[in-house]
């Protein structure tokens, strides 16, 4: 070895650095398409599906620790193994939809997605920007074989018309299908009755903004010893928000105010949205509202009689109320009182409008047609009846097909509302119920590059004037102007409305992981570069030696 390398001066490393090289360069190549729009090409349906070889394909999903849910995922997958042996579904679980966000952005990078995926359309929107990352499912879903409903598949699947239209249309966008409903939610106002009515009010129908400021107001009024009057606690903080994105959104929806169009452009910066933070700052400045990165999750504060309002998805109902079946408090620090389920505060109580959100599944685009299809039959079994039906029962989903809402099972499981404080929790079905009740008020926001990062900016408005009343500070005209300079710089916006206006489409910024790949990447060329240079002179001054003899 070390005449080889006294021979071949360099000739030992120099094989590996230049493959690392194009490695480098391909990552490079990758990441870097991440920010550029790419166009998906359909998926060629294979004619069989080959039975006789084996697949072993990646399902990434979202558990909030819930070992139903878990239990669940489990059993389905079990199930749909034994009617397709060859088939292995590896599971893993994540807590939270952003670290599936961000490992996915990360593995488009190296080429390592996951086959079938839990996510929502923002985040796809992003996964397209890759080169045919995420499966187009139009040809799927249409195909008489193995499509919804197909002749050849080995279960009972759903039909195209047996999706709730309105859940199936939030999966299009870009002029495709790219994903299939899982669950649906909604936003939910869980409130202390008990406590409004000591103070001297009566719920109406409709919740409205005007009603939950002025409840929350009247809540602030304290004992001689300090302590609150409604519940005698040191604490409390009347009206709790779980998501300051969707409570911004909604609250632009219901004014109908600008937020974004369908191509993209933002509009989220306007004279409305200003009024909004104005009225939040108000509150805030008495105490009377907060958000849950501020102060934390808000059933803790509902449960210990500490909140009035709280704000969050339906699907979080299972922590909600005195008999909540799921606890973060101890048991001594929990009160007794009245939970109601209701809609939203709306500005128009005859026109509610309310955020449409749960988890959808995408495919990504493998080598192999026959891996791809093998994916696509087990995102399709996600949505029979038991393991719909299995999984609404878990917290305030409901199901997203009418075959399995209409099923016995399902109807059945709504109709024993508050037989126990489990499976038939009534807090949980109440919400439910509301979701069901109000499909056709619910929306979605226009999905495309950069929508994550627009949705992210939107709730960051409300926290950072909740957080600047905190300290003290003015909310005037020159603050929200900065404010708004402030939010559109940190997630990269101006960037977004310029790539939409020029027909190009922007990410917005990528996660910390890919960045530091890029950063790593960049000093091993620049060490590459460094070492040629080296040669180069050693070379040159070799020349110059034997020039001199």
């Amino acid at each position: 070895m070390r005449l080889f390398r006294q021979k071949h001066p360099g000739a030992f490393h120099k094989k590996p650095f230049l493959l690392f090289s194009l490695a480098a360069l391909s990552s490079v190549t990758l990441l870097t398409g991440c920010h550029g729009a790419k166009d998906q090409s359909a998926f060629t349906i294979p004619g069989e599906f080959d039975t006789s070889r084996d697949y072993e394909i990646t399902f990434w999903a979202k558990n909030d620790t819930n070992k139903t849910q878990t239990e669940i995922y489990k059993k389905a997958i079990s199930d749909f193994e034994a009617l397709y042996p060859n088939i292995t579904v590896d599971l893993r679980l994540y807590t939270d939809y952003g670290k599936i966000y961000n490992d996915v952005i990360t593995n488009i990078a190296t080429g390592t997605t996951p086959n079938v995926c839990i996510t929502y359309p923002d985040h796809i929107a992003t996964y397209l920007t890759g080169n045919d990352t995420v499966v187009p499912l139009d040809d799927l879903m249409a195909d008489s074989s193995y499509g919804l409903g197909g002749d050849k598949l080995e279960f009972a699947s759903v039909k195209k018309d047996e999706i709730i239209p309105r859940f199936l249309q939030e999966c299009s966008f870009s002029g495709h299908y790219y994903a299939l409903p899982f669950m649906r939610s909604t936003e939910a106002c869980y409130v202390n009755k008990t406590y409004v009515e000591k103070l001297g009010y009566t719920l109406p129908e409709t919740l409205t903004w005007d009603f939950v400021w002025e409840v929350s107001e009247a809540a602030m009024a304290q004992n001689a010893d300090g302590t609150y009057k409604v519940n005698d606690q040191n604490v409390l903080i009347p009206f709790i928000d779980k998501s300051t994105d969707n409570m911004m959104i909604e609250m632009l929806k219901q004014k109908n105010a600008g937020y974004s169009t369908d191509s993209g452009e933002i509009q989220l910066f306007n004279d409305t949205t200003a009024s909004l933070l104005d009225t939040i700052a108000e509150h805030v400045k008495t105490g009377a509202f907060s958000t849950f990165k501020i102060s934390s999750y808000p059933a803790n504060f509902l449960n210990a009689g500490q909140c009035i309002f709280a704000i969050d998805s339906t699907a979080g109902s299972t922590w909600m109320g005195t008999n909540a079946p799921l606890v973060d408090i101890s048991s001594d620090a929990l009160v007794d009182f009245e939970t109601e389920v209701m809609t939203i505060p709306q500005f128009d109580p005859d026109n509610p409008q309310m955020i449409s959100q749960g988890p959808s599944v995408c495919i990504f685009n493998k080598k192999d047609p026959q891996e791809v299809l093998a994916s696509w039959l087990f995102t399709q079994y996600l949505l029979t009846n038991d393991v719909q039906t299995a999984y609404s029962e878990t917290e305030g989903y409901v199901p997203v097909t009418s075959k399995a809402q209409e099923s016995d099972q399902y109807q059945d499981y709504l109709s024993r509302e508050g037989e126990d404080n489990s499976t038939y929790y009534d807090v949980k079905i109440k919400a439910s119920r509301l979701l069901l009740d109000n499909v056709e008020h619910t929306f979605v926001t226009p999905v495309f590059n950069g929508s994550a990062s627009l949705r992210d900016a939107a709730g960051q408005l409300i926290e950072s004037v909740t957080k600047s009343v905190r300290r003290k500070q003015e909310i005037d005209d020159a603050y929200i102007d900065k404010l708004y300079s402030d939010v559109t710089s940190l997630y990269h916006l101006d960037q977004i409305s310029s790539e939409q206006s020029s027909g190009k489409k922007e990410l917005g910024p990528l996660p910390a992981e890919s960045r530091i790949l890029l950063g790593s990447l960049a000093v091993v060329w620049g060490l590459i570069l460094l070492y040629l240079l080296l040669e180069r002179l050693k070379k040159k001054k070799g020349y110059c030696s034997l020039r001199s003899q």
